[in-house]
């Protein structure tokens, strides 16, 4: 595998005469080279420059921003109102995009003020900065829709309105499952993009420089980049004028491509500090659609008990911790309670919701069912939280009757926990759902950034149903995945347990055996995920997997 990564074309060792150098997007401390910035699984945000440092300095960023809000992605901008101090782009789940100001220190860097720019982005799967594409020396702003189109905000330079109006650039992008701006690597002083397929192939796409910008026809890069599941801009991180890539496997080992101009780039490097990348949530001009609304599973013990699993991010689980049983529905309803679920973030908060429909038919939230969120859903025998269905980024909930009509429930929960999840009225989504006895979803399967699902018969097949974003049908039609999958005497939905966005499943069988299926974000049924991988035993002492 390591032949492959190394196998794009053969290219020039010697770097082009004194080319125009890369202004960065993220240079936080002032020293006129780019930085890596990244949020570990504990929400705290760090920033390093792995091409020459061993040392990560905190980069303090939530003084001046909502204080529950957990950002869904992170886009550097360099230095926008000529301040000599980079902004940096926050994205919410929600998609409200605002401007924050930084101010440059040798160990760290510390937010300024924010600028509110707007609402709407949620409707991209992807938002990045390729650097300067309209010759005004600022970064501008990409933004890829899931049908691929890719539109271009040009930097305005003013702090109350900083992008101007949004203009169609390019089209069929969706074929792309990593976007990344690298600034200028081929020496014309125009912002470039490298881009990925899901099978690997890596491309580089040259900026040509305009009122409208446009990109040249994409140049191979070669093949085998399928075993990075983050690629990210590290903008020149080694002073030679050239942006850089870097590349982590989902062992956590990070790699720098140095670039060598030419739309180029040199032999793979390990960074200075080139482990433990595992532990990074999300790092800033990463490619991939960011992963957002659940890390973590529940499981139900024959002990009665709950506990908890929290992602790595390299494919495996952390050591379970025990979690609060849901009482009320012991105490207050006094029946015990009929079933639960560990839904996506139905909020801003990043955290998923445990919900549990007590036997008289109250629908509970909270770790120990403290909220009650409504009556009457007793006529229920599942209940799902996959994600965003509908399109405004807040996780929403499937309920499916005995008659095995599906119905969806839009989340229209208040921006700032502790509040209680909320849901719209129900619509129904249709009939004949009760040919399935496992209904799951946390996440993105097919690579387009829209929460999906899959459903297992009960003679194990399994079925994806990819997302449209639509309320009214939220779902395309079924793609079958593969027969066998009655083997399974438990599935669950993690969410993105392997690093690259996309939502995976676990699945345990009756000896106890627990299997990870990382999804490929290919939009197929059969291909829909990898082979599983054996990632633990001794599962069998559980009920249930949520």
């Amino acid at each position: 595998m390591a032949g492959m990564l190394l196998s794009h074309p053969a290219v020039a060792e010697t770097v082009p005469p004194n080319p125009p150098k890369a202004l960065p997007r993220a240079d936080f401390t002032g020293d006129g080279l780019g930085e890596i910035v990244y949020r570990p699984f504990t929400g705290r945000l760090w920033l390093t420059n792995p091409a020459i440092s061993h040392t990560a300095f905190e980069f303090y960023l939530e003084e001046d921003l909502p204080g529950d809000v957990s950002f869904k992605d992170y886009v550097p901008v360099g230095d926008q109102d000529g301040d000599g101090a980079p902004e940096l782009l926050v994205v919410s789940a929600d998609g409200t995009l605002r401007m924050v100001r930084t101010q440059p220190n040798v160990n760290a860097a510390y937010v300024g003020e924010s600028t509110r720019v707007g609402p709407g982005w949620q409707i991209y799967n992807k938002v990045l900065s390729p650097g300067d594409l309209n010759g005004d020396a600022r970064a501008d702003v990409l933004a890829r829709t899931p049908g691929g189109d890719v539109y271009f905000y040009a930097s305005t330079g003013d702090k109350a309105a900083p992008f101007g109006p949004r203009v169609k650039i390019a089209g069929g992008w969706q074929i792309y499952d990593q976007l990344v701006g690298v600034t200028d690597n081929d020496g014309d002083g125009v912002g470039d993009v490298v881009t990925r397929t899901p099978s690997g192939q890596l491309f580089f796409h040259s900026g040509i420089a305009g009122v409208t910008p446009a990109f040249k026809p994409p140049v191979g890069l070669g093949s085998g980049w399928g075993v990075y599941n983050q690629i990210a801009g590290g903008d020149d991180l080694d002073g030679d004028g050239n942006g850089d890539l870097v590349a982590r496997t989902v062992d956590g080992s990070l790699y720098i491509y140095k670039g060598l101009g030419q739309g180029r780039f040199a032999q793979r490097t390990l960074g200075t500090w080139n482990s433990g990348w595992q532990q990074a949530d999300v790092i800033f001009g990463a490619g991939g659609n960011p992963a957002y609304g659940k890390s973590r599973i529940q499981a139900l013990g024959t002990d009665g008990k709950f506990y908890t699993y929290q992602s790595l991010g390299n494919g495996l689980l952390a050591p379970r911790r025990q979690a609060p049983s849901p009482y009320q529905c012991n105490v207050s309803h006094g029946v015990g309670t009929k079933m639960f679920t560990l839904a996506s973030d139905t909020g801003l908060d990043n955290r998923p919701d445990m919900l549990a429909v007590c036997k008289d038919g109250v629908l509970t939230s909270g770790s120990d069912g403290q909220y009650t969120i409504g009556k009457g859903w007793g006529i229920y025998n599942t209940l799902v939280g996959p994600g965003d269905l509908t399109g405004d980024g807040k996780g929403d909930l499937l309920a499916r009757d005995t008659s095995g009509y599906l119905y969806l429930y839009r989340s229209t929960t208040e921006q700032f926990p502790p509040s209680v999840p909320v849901f719209a009225s129900r619509v129904k989504v249709g009939s004949g759902w009760g040919v399935y006895d496992r209904i799951v979803g946390a996440g993105d399967y097919t690579g387009d950034g829209r929460a999906d699902i899959v459903a297992r018969t009960s003679a194990g097949d399994l079925y994806l149903y990819a997302g449209t974003g639509s309320t009214s049908a939220p779902f395309k039609p079924r793609l079958k995945v593969g027969p066998g999958w009655q083997i399974y005497s438990k599935l669950a939905a993690i969410g993105d347990v392997d690093g690259d966005g996309r939502g995976d499943l676990l699945a345990a069988d009756r000896s106890g055996n627990l299997y990870r299926y990382s999804s490929t974000g290919v939009a197929t049924g059969s291909g829909a995920f990898r082979a599983r991988v054996l990632i633990g035993g001794g599962w069998n002492i559980y009920r249930e997997l949520q």
